[in-house]
């Protein structure tokens, strides 16, 4: 295996570690995500506190930087076991990042696109997962969290990886775990639906 490959992971992470909430409120003039409204540097936060706009880009970039190391591991023709690890390392990069003392967002934009990285179909099934789920239920976090709950299973149907079905787990798992305040709220029916405003 091509040393580059084993380089991968480490630029997935530094790239994982930019966020895009920080730097798009910074320049578009907007309070900080970390001190205004929920307090998580994610795109959801952002549309909170900064609008459509500001949401839109922050969630692009999020998802960019779990599809592009990705996907770039896998156009190299790197070892599923690379290509997994790429992958989570992006979304560890975003949850915890090097650049803005490990604090970082919950992950699901750049889960997804690292799940688009592994393989395009994966990455539709789970949009569709989390349209469906928006659209039935109105509750952003809950559609997240059943996408990244079949993912692993998109996974194995379109690529038939073990190696890569875990590293897909490997970040469900991780996701799950920041959004363990969202979870609770879910049950106890206390988390705000898509278009309710929340309190800051």
């Amino acid at each position: 295996m091509p040393a580059l490959h084993y380089l991968l992971p480490i630029v997935a992470y530094l790239a994982g570690s930019v966020s895009a909430a920080i730097i798009v409120c910074k320049v578009m003039k907007l309070p900080d995500p970390r001190t205004t409204g929920s307090g998580n540097p994610g795109a959801t936060n952002v549309l909170r506190v900064g609008g459509k706009k500001a949401a839109a880009i922050t969630l692009l970039v999020d998802a960019l930087k779990g599809f592009i190391p990705t996907l770039i591991a896998a156009l190299l023709d790197a070892a599923p076991l690379i290509v997994g690890l790429t992958a989570i390392a992006a979304v560890l990069g975003h949850l915890f990042p090097v650049f803005f003392g490990f604090k970082g967002g919950k992950g699901v934009a750049t889960s997804f696109g690292a799940f688009f990285g592994i393989s395009w179909l994966v990455g539709l099934l789970a949009i569709t997962t989390w349209l469906a789920f928006s659209l039935t239920f109105r509750i952003s976090s809950l559609a997240a969290l059943a996408s990244l709950l079949f993912a692993p299973l998109y996974i194995w149907f379109t690529t038939k990886s073990g190696t890569l079905v875990i590293c897909g787990a490997v970040i469900s798992v991780l996701v799950y775990i920041r959004h363990k305040s969202n979870i609770i709220r879910i049950i106890k029916k206390q988390e705000p639906k898509i278009g309710d405003k929340k309190k800051t």
